[in-house]
């Protein structure tokens, strides 16, 4: 399968922004003072808030690493065919 050019950045921008977001996410959720991610504030005692929240943020990291990383690879390939195709020739996209 063959991805265009816009599809293959808007990949690699979508998991640039979903690493950027739930890393974001996840400090903050570490940082919460207002007593829903940990007993009291205790490190010691996450809640099931806590946990809750670090698989959603954990799956969507995952995720959008590998979004971004078809994304890259789409671009990588288009870069590819770009530089093989004959003097004059550009690859249809």
């Amino acid at each position: 399968m063959k991805l265009s050019r816009p599809v293959s950045w808007f990949l690699t921008a979508f998991g640039v922004w979903s690493v950027f977001i739930w890393t974001t996410f996840v400090k903050n959720l570490w940082k919460d003072s207002g007593g829903q991610a940990f007993v009291n504030g205790d490190h010691g005692q996450p809640t099931a808030f806590f946990w809750v929240h670090l698989l959603l943020a954990v799956t969507s990291l995952l995720l959008g690493l590998a979004i971004g990383w078809i994304g890259v690879r789409g671009l990588r390939a288009l870069r590819a065919a770009t530089t093989a195709a004959p003097v004059g020739e550009r690859p249809a996209e």
